[in-house]
């Protein structure tokens, strides 16, 4: 791709705008960043390119007369593909992608591409782990944090860069292709975004849109959407399950995680070497398993990485015990499946769980967590903006109670749960209307709970 005197403009001033920004102007393009947000209230780094970097920074409304300069749009993850910039410069033919598919085409090596509803980030760190411990070249980057365009010039020939990629970022792809892709799951998410669920797993299906026989496509059995892909896909095609066995792909049986291939199979480790819970946490394992193999990497070195792999921060993180009651911080549930998959891992607990519900919703329903949460559910704490609207739609289920703050909710909670219980923080929610990110909103949690002083006044442990 040359880029050297491109008029180009980057939408979104955050973290994937400044990289490309920067990227741009590295390369020769006379660029400029855009973002509604005042200049003033932009990050340092934002706000620095145009001394640093020539970058041209502008706030607000674009002028009609820049756009009609532009013949490259960048868009950052967060801004809509229907705003009026890229379609204008679209009609025009201009060229409008996004931060990943910019990143690709200055890429060198192969790439593991995992998109998912949930589990990616748990799954994109797992592999990471699982290809470095087996002696392989890897970097990872993508959703998790690290842009994947900071790791372009850093691949070499013999990389394997794993890359964590959200629908948001799949929308802006046009020749992006991983040479091995995972989809670990589609559930409803983002429905403040996409007008129908079938959007939003469109935009996940765009993963494959590129691969050909010489690449893999590593799905979900047990996901209605995934498993609907395999017959349609150019790519060879693994399977993954942990509700039955495959004649080929990988599956759980009792407590043994399987590979079968050519009539022949391999126990690759089990449940008991596992330190993450849950049976979503298996399926990610298994994803992570089949890209292992896929990759070179031994079944040994494999087995032994599982065993000292700790649950990522956020996802199921176990914080602290007080007086026999367990915290869990899984501030990254930010949909109504992630939060079901967190009270499922937790479910096989003898107490109760005091569960802390809320933020900003999403447009999903909140029902699908019924069943769970009247069988195992002492109390829904609810915060943020989507409270009332949780509220009427669980209050028939379980006991709620409002809290103004996270630490508001902790010291509720504590109070609610007895010895045995489980305080869960999986909000199902988005954090913006209380926090900067799921980041920030976890560690007030922990901060939180951090603080909590022992009441010495738990009665004895019941199932009540």
């Amino acid at each position: 791709m040359d880029i050297k005197g491109r008029k180009s403009l980057v939408l979104g001033a955050g973290k994937s705008g400044v990289e490309s920004a920067k990227f741009l102007a590295q390369k020769g393009a006379t660029v400029a960043l855009h973002d509604k947000k005042e200049i003033s209230e932009w990050s340092e780094e934002a706000r620095s390119l145009k001394d640093k970097y020539r970058v041209g920074l502008i706030d607000g409304k674009l002028p009609g007369w820049l756009l009609d300069q532009i013949d490259l749009v960048v868009i950052s993850p967060g801004v809509p593909t229907s705003v009026i910039p890229a379609r204008y410069v679209d009609r025009k033919d201009g060229e409008v992608i996004g931060e990943v598919e910019l990143a690709y085409r200055f890429m060198k090596g192969r790439i593991v591409g995992i998109t998912g509803s949930n589990g990616k980030t748990t799954t994109t760190t797992l592999i990471g782990e699982l290809l470095k411990n087996a002696g392989i070249e890897t970097l990872v980057g993508g959703n998790i944090g690290t842009t994947l365009l900071s790791l372009a010039e850093q691949a070499t020939d013999e990389t394997w860069t794993v890359g964590e990629l959200s629908s948001f970022q799949l929308e802006t792809i046009k020749d992006f292709c991983p040479n091995i892709g995972i989809c670990l799951n589609v559930t409803p998410n983002h429905m403040d975004r996409y007008d129908f669920f079938t959007d939003y797993a469109a935009a996940k299906h765009r993963l494959f849109m590129n691969q050909t026989t010489d690449n893999l496509a590593i799905l979900n059995a047990d996901d209605e959407i995934t498993s609907s892909w395999a017959q349609t896909l150019k790519s060879h095609v693994t399977l993954f399950s942990t509700a039955k066995e495959l004649d080929e792909g990988l599956f759980l049986r009792g407590r043994e995680l399987i590979c079968r291939a050519g009539g022949k199979e391999k126990v690759l480790t089990t449940r008991d070497d596992m330190t993450l819970r849950g049976i979503h946490n298996v399926q990610n394992i298994l994803a992570g398993l089949a890209t292992g193999l896929a990759c070179g990497a031994s079944p040994d070195s494999m087995k032994e990485t599982i065993q000292n792999f700790k649950a990522v921060e956020h996802r199921l993180e176990f914080v602290r015990e007080i007086e026999g009651v367990q915290f869990y911080n899984d501030s990254k549930a930010t949909s109504v499946d992630a939060t079901l998959k967190a009270l499922e891992a937790l479910s096989e607990e003898e107490g109760k769980i005091v569960l802390i519900l809320g933020g900003l919703g999403k447009n999903a329903p909140y029902t699908p967590l019924e069943e769970l949460i009247e069988k195992k559910v002492r109390k829904l704490v609810l915060i943020g903006e989507d409270a009332d609207n949780i509220k009427s739609q669980l209050k028939n289920v379980a006991e709620t109670l409002h809290a103004d703050s996270m630490e508001d909710a902790v010291t509720k909670s504590f109070q609610s749960a007895k010895p045995g219980d489980s305080v869960l923080l999986a909000p199902a929610c988005a954090s913006f209307d209380m926090f900067k990110s799921y980041e920030e909103r976890g560690e007030v949690f922990k901060s939180a709970v951090g603080n909590l002083l022992p009441t010495n006044s738990k009665s004895a442990k019941t199932d009540g």
